[in-house]
């Protein structure tokens, strides 16, 4: 199994930014896609960026294209996530998590394992 400890988070302003940090211990780390997951109050969650096994290839859902940037460092088993340009409407938790699926998975089901979340607060 893959443990995954999200940090990171916390309070910025509209237009600031935040580098999210995920580490995973146990299984071989570059054996998994890593993703991001963020969920607003009151909203359902949902797939914010993925990041292939080697770190080549990455993808973005609509609403952070442009001001989110996802990178990963296999070497330290951790998983990055700048926030640039950040929105009131960014405020979510935010959660790492870990798949050993095939293909570019953007569904929660197709993600094995997952932090605990890192609180994202953005004020206007």
């Amino acid at each position: 199994q893959v443990h995954l400890v999200e940090s990171g988070g916390g309070l910025v302003q509209a237009g600031g930014s935040l580098r999210l940090s995920c580490t995973a211990s146990g299984r071989t780390f570059s054996n998994y896609y890593m993703g991001w997951f963020r969920q607003a109050p009151g909203q359902e969650r949902e797939f914010v960026v993925g990041i292939s096994r080697t770190g080549s290839n990455s993808y973005y859902g609509d609403s952070v294209t442009g001001r989110f940037t996802i990178s990963r460092d296999n070497a330290k088993n951790t998983v990055y996530l700048q926030m640039n340009s950040l929105k009131p409407e960014d405020t979510a938790v935010d959660y790492c998590a870990a798949s050993d699926g095939h293909g570019v998975p953007r569904r929660q089901s197709e993600y094995s394992y997952w932090g605990q979340g890192t609180r994202v607060t953005v004020s206007s």
